[in-house]
């Protein structure tokens, strides 16, 4: 018999959910220090979200903001934020974006006042001291970082992708507005809601899975199932408080029961291809639901069940209507046994249902590449 919740929980704070309630941002991280900073992405700026964001502020606060460079996040961005807030005296961060800029923001935090160096707590090093507040506000309905005490980063001397894990970066506040949806492009709303898919099904068919994370995973894979599509056609739409819950309960379940092979593929892949993590997960996911199926048949009928028809093939439906392509077909697929290792070593794949090997790591590369 499973466990009902896990043998030890994290989870943000305070979580407050709501159309507009991103307008008091920084009012309520006022209450954290007079000083802060605040992470953005380029399409925040563009967009006036920002400025509006901003004129918010109460005037006895002093805000800096700082652009994520952009791309997939590594130790060098994570390097650059953390000398900013320091050098601007920063009491707390607040992440307003999608996944790179919820993982800066929430290591930036986590790590602001941490003496050792970046490099030795990214390979595992302890956490010496609690940082300051991180605040988190997701403009995409995707990685659900916001819910974790996870900041996913890569060390661009090794190209190995992989996370920092500590209570210290648990979010102290989390404000879920589906209004900022508005200032995401059409193929973020598709790749940050399909991973979003892809974490409710990993984590419900995780062998960690416990009553709480199935019963979050599988809110959330409805949730998902019945919105996505209509907010990827407009991303103002009612159901988007449901694509934005459903990404958020996501992120909640994959906190306590972690993923599967999907993720142990998607971290190596996307970063020797340069492909967004959410695109990279959506090209993975139906190899690995091949993979699985038989192996979870139980969990699989009822996943199958909650999308309204055979999982598998809801998934190739959603990838075709979200105009979903792949650039892995036609390249040589990584053949190296530093990349095998990779996969095999993660601790989404170790937690997959399905016992992955060598072989199976080569055979689903072969149906993603397809050269087989």
């Amino acid at each position: 018999m499973p466990p009902v919740i896990p043998s030890s929980m994290v989870n943000p704070a305070r979580t407050v959910f709501g159309r507009g309630t991103a307008d008091s941002l920084l009012a309520e991280s006022s209450a954290f220090g007079e000083r802060g900073v605040l992470v953005h992405g380029a399409s925040l700026r563009s967009s006036g979200a920002l400025s509006r964001l901003m004129d918010g502020a109460p005037a006895s606060l002093s805000v800096e903001t700082w652009e994520c460079p952009g791309g997939e996040p590594t130790l060098d961005h994570l390097a650059g934020l953390r000398s900013f807030a320091r050098e601007s005296g920063a009491l707390w961060v607040a992440g307003v974006g999608g996944g790179s800029v919820m993982d800066l923001g929430k290591a930036c935090a986590g790590l602001t006042t941490a003496a050792g160096d970046l490099v030795a707590y990214h390979n595992g090093a302890a956490i010496e001291r609690p940082g300051v507040p991180f605040i988190a506000a997701p403009t995409t309905a995707g990685s659900g970082s916001e819910a974790a005490m996870v900041s996913v980063l890569t060390n661009t001397a090794t190209g190995i992708k992989k996370s920092f894990r500590h209570p210290f970066m648990a979010p102290r506040l989390v404000i879920l507005d589906s209004n900022l949806l508005a200032s995401a492009p059409a193929h973020v709303i598709a790749h940050s809601g399909m991973d979003a898919l892809t974490q409710a099904v990993e984590s419900y068919l995780s062998r960690n899975a416990m009553w709480l994370s199935e019963t979050l995973s599988l809110k959330a894979v409805k949730l998902v199932n019945t919105s996505l599509e209509t907010v990827y056609a407009d991303p103002s739409a009612a159901c988007a408080d449901d694509l934005m819950l459903g990404a958020h309960m996501a992120g909640l379940a994959l906190s306590y029961a972690r993923l599967g092979v999907v993720h142990g593929l998607a971290h190596p892949l996307g970063e020797r291809y340069h492909i967004a993590h959410g695109h990279i997960c959506a090209l993975c996911l139906p190899a690995a639901l091949r993979f699985n199926r038989d192996a979870v048949p139980d969990k699989y009928a009822t996943l199958s069940e909650a999308v309204g028809g055979e999982l598998f093939e809801r998934v190739e439906t959603l990838l075709e209507k979200l105009e979903v392509s792949s650039p892995l077909i036609g390249q040589p697929p990584p053949d190296d046994a530093d990349f095998i290792a990779e996969v095999l070593g993660s601790g989404s794949t170790k937690a997959n249902p399905r016992d992955v090997g060598p072989d199976d790591v080569k055979a689903l590369l072969a149906e993603l590449f397809q050269t087989g």
